[in-house]
């Protein structure tokens, strides 16, 4: 690599792209683990400056990103591990924030069960904001496969989404039921 003109363009690309890579890894991981990771993806950029296709530098280090999570974790259940946790405690429901709180358990029910390539077709179009061929271009595929891709991810994402739904319905009824029980019950005894 050149040295001066090369490390000019390298901090233009790190100073135009760090904030968009920091908030794609930042959503994928523990904060502690953010800023090694995005070090770690402009490394990359560094090493492979002069290979990396000028048109397409965010998506290129968006697909950078997903291949250094990818070795640093193996699986998104620690991203959603805390919704998870919290789901599952027994809980009073008040009110309106009964449905609110169904609904996003049901939510992240639903997304958790998919594959990671339909959570990643997700994240990268609905959080990320890309097109369909920038998305294309981070996971290495045809933009044809992407659409293909994302249809049946938001197909299964409905349907996990019903059965989730239902399910996280059912608990929480039953939480209140138990409640009720409980409370109605304890002058009896």
């Amino acid at each position: 690599m050149d040295t001066g003109t090369d490390e000019q363009r390298f901090t233009r690309l790190y100073r135009q792209h760090y904030a968009a890579v920091a908030a794609y890894v930042r959503r994928r991981i523990s904060p502690d683990q953010v800023v090694d990771v995005v070090s770690e993806v402009f490394l990359v950029a560094w090493r492979r400056f002069e290979t990396m296709p000028g048109n397409a530098e965010l998506p290129w280090l968006y697909g950078v990103a997903r291949h250094t999570l990818s070795s640093t974790y193996r699986s998104d259940e620690r991203r959603l591990g805390l919704v998870r946790a919290l789901a599952a405690q027994p809980r009073q429901t008040v009110g309106d924030h009964a449905d609110s709180v169904v609904e996003s358990a049901a939510l992240a029910a639903a997304f958790d069960s998919l594959s990671e390539t339909d959570q990643e077709a997700l994240r990268l179009t609905a959080w990320e904001g890309l097109s369909a061929t920038q998305a294309a271009k981070a996971l290495e595929c045809t933009v044809a496969s992407f659409h293909v891709r994302l249809h049946r991810a938001r197909k299964r994402l409905r349907l996990n989404l019903e059965a989730a739904s239902a399910d996280v319905s059912s608990r929480f009824s039953v939480l209140h039921r138990d409640a009720a029980v409980r409370n109605g019950s304890r002058g009896d005894a």
